[in-house]
């Protein structure tokens, strides 16, 4: 990445946590489902001098994040003095591309990428590596869980396991045989094509167990169908916690995961790589059992806004409509895209969204009213089936034509479940996708990963064109990794080595487009992914096309202790 990019994504980055700021100010919504509502906690005058050293650490690390300049607007730091900061900062790129070269432990260009065995020997090296770190740490008494009942890691991650239930155990959902992991997903309703995921999920486990399994043991797959209500999803973790004895959980969904995470977290029950992109989940402080995966909804809100400042500077200010699902998940759309058009009045003049209910059948009157208003710029903050009635109803309401640019969300990325089949209506748009490949898109079908798949897929009867059993990979694999990994940490497999090894994993995702950083570290860093790809698609050719550099700004998203009642991150 040359040093005028990495620039561009240290202001990107700076303005996302001043966007997180800004939507905080904001107001919430009424959906009662998955309240995320935390409280950072106070200390107790008899707090010990470690305490405070470790607030006095923390106190450090927020000033360091505050803006030296005052110029702002709604809490949020306008362009010109990001500007003004970045050239201040120029002298200092070299010593960054040197941090960010030595990041990872292992050398890639030591291994061939180009073949599906170099590919397992690189990921077999990583592993290698993050477990000679961790384990030089637990033997050290750094990390692990110590005397005193607090579970330790890297960069300053802990869980205070006195808080656990009293019945808990380190190794629920292990048998002799089995490593359980417990679900829930959508395979019902407008949402319903997300449930391939899962089967995808599956069969990359068939492969893990035909070729030995983690640790001799062989994966399984525990999933409900909870048809992305969130009351559902609250009866299946119950049953799953209870009944089924899964070591880990895994949800899909934002108001599914926000209505869970709470308990899963209070019942200490690794939470890992849920598929989801809310900004909440980068809260390894207040939610340290669970993770995202997947490139936050708020960072691509950012990444929305600085499209259309590059693009469209011969028509700024723009007028921006976004067709928002009314739950927790389009809310995180809306906050942080709203926060951009606040802080950034030059690049966008008004922020019009409108809401439409997730089990809708049809947004006709969503997009007419959308119409009406003659935005410039339109945005889909939506999922599953409503990014195809987007795409369709805005090119039948002539809408399209008018358009400087419309764009479809990284969630609905899926070649075949949202782009084809909306046919000509899909040409043209654009997307901020997260860096995520689409398995059945011919520019990728013949990396040697994805051929991989493609025939585990075709050998177990699947279909090889359904681009979200593909999507199942992209969970599955580094979830897989971080399980492999801790087993083979002192004391094997468990769920706090599991934390820990989640927390602590740097690996090549050979789902991710080259460029963008897969890796997560203890409690600075909440997020694996924090770079994109901006792509315009081809309805022609069915194929979403790369425009412009590919971008990762690692390690510069902030955490988010998510306060929904205040409006956003905290």
């Amino acid at each position: 990445m040359t040093g005028s990019h990495r620039r561009l994504w240290r202001l990107l980055a700076l303005l996302f946590a001043f966007s997180l700021v800004a939507a905080a100010c904001g107001g919430g919504d009424d959906d009662d489902a998955g309240d995320g509502t935390t409280d950072a906690g106070t200390q107790t005058a008899d707090e010990d001098m470690a305490d405070d050293e470790a607030m006095a650490d923390e106190e450090e690390m927020a000033d360091e994040a505050e803006p030296e300049d005052e110029s702002s607007i709604g809490g949020g730091i306008t362009q010109e003095a990001l500007e003004d900061d970045a050239a201040e900062d120029e002298g200092d790129m070299a010593d960054e591309d040197m941090a960010d070269d030595g990041m990872m432990s292992v050398n890639i260009d030591d291994f061939d990428l180009s073949t599906i065995d170099g590919i397992w020997e690189l990921a077999a090296a990583q592993r290698a590596a993050i477990v000679s770190n961790l384990t030089a740490g637990i033997e050290a008494g750094d990390y692990g869980v110590g005397s005193d009942g607090i579970l330790r890691g890297p960069s300053g991650f802990e869980i205070d396991m006195n808080e656990c239930p009293s019945d808990w155990s380190d190794t629920t959902g292990i048998t002799d045989t089995e490593i359980r992991i417990g679900q829930t997903t959508v395979k019902s309703g407008n949402l319903a094509a997300y449930g391939d995921i899962t089967v995808g999920w599956e069969n990359y486990y068939e492969y893990v167990n035909a070729t030995g399994g983690v640790a001799g043991k062989e994966m399984v797959l525990i999933s409900r169908d909870d048809g992305y209500v969130a009351a559902q999803t609250i009866e299946f973790v119950d049953e799953l916690i209870e009944s089924e004895n899964v070591f880990a959980l895994h949800t899909l969904g934002s108001p599914n995961t926000l209505a869970v995470y709470d308990q899963i977290n209070d019942e200490c029950i690794p939470q890992v790589m849920v598929a989801t992109g809310h900004p909440a989940w980068g809260d390894p402080v207040n939610h340290p059992w669970t993770t995202g995966l997947q490139m936050s909804y708020s960072t691509e809100a950012i990444l929305w806004g600085n499209w259309i400042k590059e693009n469209l500077a011969d028509e700024l200010p723009v007028k921006v409509a976004g067709l928002v699902m009314d739950n927790d998940f389009g809310l995180a759309y809306e906050l942080g895209f709203e926060a951009y058009a606040h802080a950034n009045p030059d690049v966008v003049s008004e922020f019009i969204p409108v809401r439409h209910d997730p089990a809708a059948p049809t947004l006709t009157n969503e997009v007419t009213t959308i119409a009406a208003a003659s935005p410039n710029v339109f945005i889909s903050m939506t999922a599953g089936n409503p990014c195809l009635l987007a795409i369709q109803e805005v090119d039948a309401s002539g809408l399209l034509d008018d358009l400087s640019v419309a764009f479809t969300p990284s969630v609905c990325k899926a070649v075949a479940a949202y782009m084809a089949p909306a046919g000509d209506s899909s040409d043209d748009w654009w997307i901020v996708g997260g860096g995520v490949k689409d398995t059945t898109d011919p520019k990728h079908v013949d990396e040697p990963f994805i051929s991989f798949l493609r025939n585990e897929l075709a050998d177990r009867g699947l279909d090889p064109e359904i681009s979200l059993l593909g999507t199942g990979y992209y969970f599955a694999y580094p979830h897989t990794e971080a399980i492999r990994v801790a087993a083979e940490l002192p004391g094997g497999l468990t769920r706090t080595n599991f934390i820990l090894a989640a927390r602590s994993l740097d690996i090549y995702h050979p789902l991710l487009l080259d460029g963008i950083s897969f890796a997560a570290d203890g409690a600075v860093d909440g997020y694996y992914v924090e770079g994109s790809d901006f792509s315009q698609y081809d309805a022609t050719e069915q194929t979403w096309n790369i425009v412009g550099d590919i971008v990762d700004v690692n390690g510069g998203s902030p955490n988010c202790a998510w306060d929904k009642d205040n409006g956003g991150c905290r």
